[in-house]
């Protein structure tokens, strides 16, 4: 197995450490394309759940991609929405979610190094001891898709860090 180290990155030539292998997004992609004014009355929004405009509902979870030789994965955590129906299932259920059945949800999250990502569809698998469930995507031949499918390479993720380097203007 190949062990993960450091990197000199080439956006800003600093030598880091470790390579960064999760990244995450405080709120669902509407949350943003909404004015700022407007955010507080249109959304209910904690670091697990929020609720748009009273009629759309997103959880907040993980899809984890492995990593080709290593034992570890690359997280982006994410939002999906689920229906009225599920999230209040969700909610009822909220301290024993392991007991829940997956539930469909539409991606929520538009992820920076992939085409668009929005809408794209998952399953919700919800885990024990308070752990954000897992997001399964469905398998087609969208990069994002595949990479969860097939596994990502150490260089890809490199790349994924050097494109969201603090120091990029890109």
């Amino acid at each position: 197995m190949t062990k993960i180290g450091g990197y000199t990155c080439r956006c800003c030539g600093i030598y880091h450490e470790e390579l960064p292998t999760s990244y995450g997004n405080p709120a669902p992609v509407y949350y943003y394309d909404a004015e700022p004014e407007e955010r507080e009355d249109r959304f209910e929004l904690d670091d697990d759940v929020c609720v748009m405009d009273n009629g759309h509902f997103f959880i907040h979870g993980c899809i984890e991609i492995p990593m080709i030789e290593t034992h570890e994965h690359l997280i982006w955590g994410v939002w999906v929405s689920l229906s009225e129906a599920n999230f209040d299932e969700l909610i009822e259920h909220w301290d024993i979610q392991e007991t829940l059945e997956p539930m469909f949800g539409w991606l929520s999250t538009d992820l920076p190094c992939y085409p668009d990502t929005v809408n794209l569809k998952t399953m919700v698998h919800f885990r024990p001891d308070s752990i954000r469930p897992s997001i399964e995507l469905e398998l087609t031949d969208h990069p994002l898709a595949v990479e969860f499918r097939d596994g990502i390479t150490l260089e890809r993720v490199q790349g994924i860090a050097e494109q969201l380097c603090d120091n990029n203007d890109d």
